[in-house]
């Protein structure tokens, strides 16, 4: 999950916040040639250099990408926003253990608003990494912080499912679905689990809540492509 950066003030740092746009919107020529302005105006602009490392690693230039997050990091060293979004670059190259470092420094800053999603995201990076009872303990600390954070919810059940824990799994869905909004993704997550459990009146029950709450959701229409093709 990236973040955004905001600390654009001044008229020289115009360009570098019109860069970042152009790259939110996918127009990365035109974000390259803004950002590339801002910096040789203002060189020790860390968000400039946080959005050339988006840039950079869009363009799978991963080694300036990797120079331009740590330049960034080196001026700004408790930006949150920058913290989390090098950690997903780290975590997306193979490098888990530095990727949780950064998400941990993310989620202990005062200033990060969403401490949740940093040690949620942790959790999905040491996961990737087959650090299963490590990725457990970090979904555990998102809930904890957030016991109203669905993702996290989602997450730490769905590793319960992969692990044949289903009753485990099943219970946590339905304690967050007693006193939360549903989503997509638990109710199908609970939809299969219940399959699994051989409990055809349940997964009928979160079938029917995810066809009539998100009827045009993907989840939904993955349903109705099983029922159409069950075998």
């Amino acid at each position: 999950m990236r973040e955004n950066h905001g600390r654009h003030g001044h008229a020289q740092e115009r360009c570098g916040a019109l860069g970042l746009g152009y790259l939110q919107q996918g127009n990365l020529q035109v974000a390259k040639d803004k950002l590339e302005r801002a910096l040789s105006e203002d060189p020790n602009n860390a968000d400039v250099h946080a959005a050339l490392g988006l840039l950079d690693e869009k363009l799978g230039k991963d080694k300036d990408a990797d120079r331009e997050y740590q330049r960034a990091l080196a001026l700004a060293p408790k930006d949150p926003s920058t913290l989390n979004n090098y950690a997903v670059y780290l975590c997306s190259h193979g490098r888990a253990v530095e990727g949780v470092r950064y998400f941990e420094q993310a989620a202990t800053n005062p200033l990060y608003r969403t401490p949740w999603a940093a040690y949620t995201n942790a959790g999905v990076c040491l996961r990737g990494a087959h650090r299963d009872a490590e990725a457990a303990q970090r979904f555990a600390r998102a809930q904890q912080s957030n016991p109203s954070y669905s993702e996290a919810i989602y997450q730490a059940s769905d590793l319960d499912f992969t692990s044949q824990r289903n009753a485990q799994a099943r219970l946590r869905i339905d304690l967050f679905l007693l006193n939360n909004p549903a989503t997509p993704d638990l109710l199908l997550l609970a939809w299969r689990i219940a399959n699994a459990e051989q409990d055809p009146q349940a997964a009928t029950h979160y079938g029917a809540r995810l066809q009539k709450e998100f009827p045009n959701s993907d989840q939904a229409h993955a349903l109705v492509t099983h029922d159409a093709n069950p075998g």
